[in-house]
C-alpha cells in the first residue's frame, strides 16, 4: 500500500516523483493544455449541439414533406375516385346509347324485312295471276279450236289474245 505521508526528504524517490508530477501539472498548466481540453470539450458540445439542431430540422422538413405527400395521395386518391365514377357514368350512358341504336337498328332491319317480304308477296300474286291467266288462255285456246272452224278459230283467239293483254297489262 502506499503511504499516507510523503516525506519531503530530496534523497527518497518519492519526493522526486512529487516534484516531477507538480512540474508536469505546472507545464500543462502554463501551455494552456487545461483551456485546450476544455475549449476542444466544448468544440466538441457544439458540435453536437449543431448537429442535434440540425436533425431536428431535418426531421420536421421530414415530417412536413410526409404530411404533404400524404395529403397529396388523398388528393390523388379523391381524384381516382371521381375519374372512375366519371368513368362508369360515361360506360353507363355508352351502354344506353349502344342499346337504343341496336333497337333502332333491329327495328329498322325488321321494317325492311317486313317490306321486302310484302312486295315478294305482291311479285308473288302478280306471277301466279299471270301464270293463272296464261293457263286460263291456253285452255281456252284449246276448247275453243276443237269447237270453231279453222280459220274463224284462229282469228277469234288472236283478237281474244289481244283483248286480253290489253286488259291485263
Amino acid at each position: 500500500m502506499f503511504p499516507l505521508a510523503v516525506s519531503l526528504d530530496p534523497s527518497t524517490a518519492e519526493f522526486w516523483v512529487l516534484i516531477s508530477f507538480l512540474l508536469f501539472f505546472a507545464v500543462l498548466f502554463y501551455k494552456g493544455v487545461p483551456k485546450m481540453i476544455t475549449g476542444a470539450l466544448d468544440d466538441r458540445a457544439d458540435k453536437i449541439r449543431t448537429e442535434l439542431d440540425d436533425a431536428r430540422k431535418l426531421r420536421e422538413e421530414a415530417q412536413e414533406l410526409l404530411a404533404d405527400y400524404q395529403r397529396k395521395a388523398r388528393e390523388a386518391d379523391d381524384e381516382a375516385k371521381i375519374i372512375i365514377e366519371q368513368a362508369k357514368h360515361e360506360a353507363n350512358a355508352l351502354a344506353e346509347e349502344t342499346r337504343k341504336a341496336t333497337a333502332e337498328s333491329l327495328e329498322r332491319r325488321t321494317r325492311l324485312a317486313e317490306e321486302k317480304i310484302a312486295r315478294a308477296e305482291t311479285q308473288a300474286l302478280t306471277d301466279v295471276r299471270r301464270a293463272a291467266v296464261d293457263a286460263a288462255v291456253s285452255a281456252a285456246e284449246t276448247i275453243l279450236k276443237g269447237k270453231v272452224a279453222a280459220g274463224t278459230g284462229d282469228k277469234l283467239i288472236d283478237e281474244a289474245l289481244r283483248d286480253l293483254k290489253g286488259k291485263l297489262n
